[in-house]
């Protein structure tokens, strides 16, 4: 096989609007605090009736209209999520119902907020082998339903969303769209990042996630543009995991993409967890920010500390 492509991006965020002020009004906490420590102004949370597999649905749906593809064209279907209730049916297979896609292998990958991006590889992968033609790639996730709203170190970081993208194989002759993927993790830091108990509740140690994130990963993001035989340089822009200003803009300048567009989509929508990559991504492909072809480095890290990154082609 030639390889794969994104041909096109979606996503959606539930309607209602949680501000910094709204928070100060639940927990000890003021927007100043909130915007000098993780740069958070707003979020978006999901209401009792919007289940995960409502907000994938609609992400889902919006990728597959702007790929001018019908349900019955997809083979696959890969949702990344970490806040999944029930254990099965699972978000995938429930996504496929919602759309009427009619027979497709469909999955759940739980690497928390590094979900997208593994998921993204998993797809490229599959219509390399042969074991599909064309993918729904899905990062999903209700973050306010496992959080604690009386905690005001992890309550002002979440958000809900979903954002998703349609890989289908390169022409013939073409270059491949998706770049390899470089993954890891550090099994013995699992604990830094939690989603645990009944009720499952989120839970964090800042300080340890920001040290790993800002000393360890560079040097790692590099090498997912060296395998894709380009330098920082050459990005177009910069899609990493949504969690913390203070955390995305000493990566990304340590990755070295001086001439990149640098998501920053963390201030509006907080830590959406799988779904913050492709949330972010399709926003900079609706507003312009970036054209077709240009290579942009996604880079997810988080829970399980575990990372995914690889350069893709703007659809």
């Amino acid at each position: 096989m030639n390889g794969s492509r994104i041909a096109a991006v979606g996503h959606y965020q539930p309607a209602k609007v949680l501000t910094n002020e709204d928070l100060a009004g639940l927990v000890d906490t003021s927007d100043e605090w909130i915007k000098s420590r993780v740069g958070i102004r707003t979020r978006h949370i999901a209401g009792p009736d919007e289940p995960v597999d409502e907000l994938a649905g609609h992400a889902a749906a919006k990728a597959l209209a702007a790929a001018g593809l019908a349900p019955a064209d997809i083979d696959l279907v890969l949702v990344a999520t970490s806040t999944a209730v029930d254990r099965s049916p699972n978000m995938a297979a429930r996504v496929a119902h919602r759309l009427g896609i009619p027979s497709p292998a469909a999955m759940d990958v739980n690497v928390v907020c590094a979900g997208f991006t593994h998921a993204l590889a998993t797809a490229d992968h599959a219509v390399r082998a042969g074991a599909a033609t064309r993918a729904l790639v899905i990062g999903a996730d209700k973050m306010s339903e496992v959080t604690d709203w009386t905690d005001r170190t992890t309550c002002v970081l979440v958000g809900d969303g979903a954002g998703a993208a349609v890989v289908e194989a390169a022409a013939p002759g073409e270059e491949p769209g998706i770049g390899p993927v470089l993954w890891g993790s550090v099994p013995e830091m699992g604990h830094a990042v939690r989603i645990e108990g009944t009720p499952a509740r989120f839970a964090q140690e800042g300080q340890s996630v920001y040290r790993w994130a800002t000393t360890r990963l560079p040097a790692i993001a590099r090498g997912a543009c060296e395998r894709a035989g380009l330098t920082p340089e050459e990005l177009a822009a910069v899609v990493l995991h949504q969690a913390n200003l203070r955390i995305i803009e000493p990566l990304a300048q340590k990755i070295g993409a001086v001439n990149a567009v640098v998501a920053r989509d963390v201030v509006d929508s907080g830590n959406t967890s799988a779904a913050s990559i492709p949330l972010a991504f399709s926003k900079l492909v609706e507003r312009g920010e970036i054209g077709t072809g240009d290579p942009v480095l996604l880079f997810g890290f988080g829970g399980n500390l575990s990372y995914a990154g690889q350069v893709v082609r703007c659809p």
